[in-house]
């Protein structure tokens, strides 16, 4: 295949959080695709770690410095890329995958990281969707990337689950408000993928249980009907697929990749 007949050849896609876990291997396999990538993060060094394996590999990355949970750093960043790269009026994908997450129990904890969570996971899905919206053609793509518990809930992770909840909601009134210019938003929502997110959540559990790492790892397999953590690519390539012509008619979805773990 020539670079002129890659799927997402030339097309400009920013993938926020794109430094680590998920978001690098959702923007390695976009430039696999041809996309001319942007990953925006807060932490520079760790996003040109990855954007020089990106180019190390033969595709096109460029970094943006910003922190979803701030509205004004959001508009910043959008406005420097439209200096930098020409962005307004180009961009095609916007995969809003910046989140953070850990343990918040609503009657336990108390309420420090609520609003840490929830500013990152919604607002920061707001702020950069808003800006990307004006910056796209029709027929451009947003996905969002939620979790199974989105889907269902887990004790200890209110506001995560609360925030992720939040994500689908968004995704589904969003894709029909910018449906009339055949803009589609979808939701990819994965359950143990291997970052450092989801080994230290399962530290966390083997704290609370009272076992070893091995033996929690092996609990939270033992749940997944696959039996197997998913890798950061195998997200990449379902974003890659949303991105593509063949799902041109699927919107408002909100589409789990955990192994079976949740069938709704």
């Amino acid at each position: 295949m020539t670079h002129a007949t890659l799927p997402l050849h030339g097309r400009p896609c920013l993938v926020t959080g794109g430094g680590t876990g998920i978001g690098r291997g959702i923007a390695s396999c976009l430039a696999r695709a041809g996309a001319d990538v942007v990953i925006g993060g807060r932490r520079q060094e760790v996003l040109e770690q990855t954007a020089a394996h990106i180019r190390a590999h033969g595709g096109a990355c460029t970094t943006i410095a910003m922190d979803v949970a701030d509205a004004d750093s959001v508009a910043s960043a959008f406005d420097a890329l439209d200096q930098q790269l020409g962005l307004a009026g180009r961009l095609y994908l916007l995969v809003n995958n910046a989140g953070t997450g850990g343990p918040n129990a609503c009657a336990l904890d108390g309420p420090e990281r609520w609003p840490e969570i929830l500013s990152t996971n919604v607002d920061g899905v707001f702020h950069c969707s808003r800006e990307a919206l004006r910056r796209m053609p029709d027929g451009s793509r947003v996905v969002n990337i939620s979790s199974v518990l989105g889907k269902f809930g887990v004790p200890g992770y209110t506001a995560y689950c609360a925030s992720k909840h939040a994500v689908i909601g968004f995704t589904k009134a969003l894709a029909l408000e910018v449906a009339p210019r055949q803009i589609t938003v979808n939701a990819v929502c994965p359950g143990w993928v291997d970052t450092e997110m989801a080994h230290a959540g399962i530290r966390g559990l083997a704290a609370a249980e009272g076992v070893s790492y091995e033996q929690a790892f092996a609990g939270a397999m033992g749940r997944v009907p696959l039996g197997r953590i998913m890798q950061p690519e195998e997200i990449g390539e379902l974003v890659v697929y949303l991105a593509s012509s063949a799902a041109s008619g699927m919107t408002g979805q909100a589409i789990s990749l955990c192994g079976g773990s949740t069938m709704g």
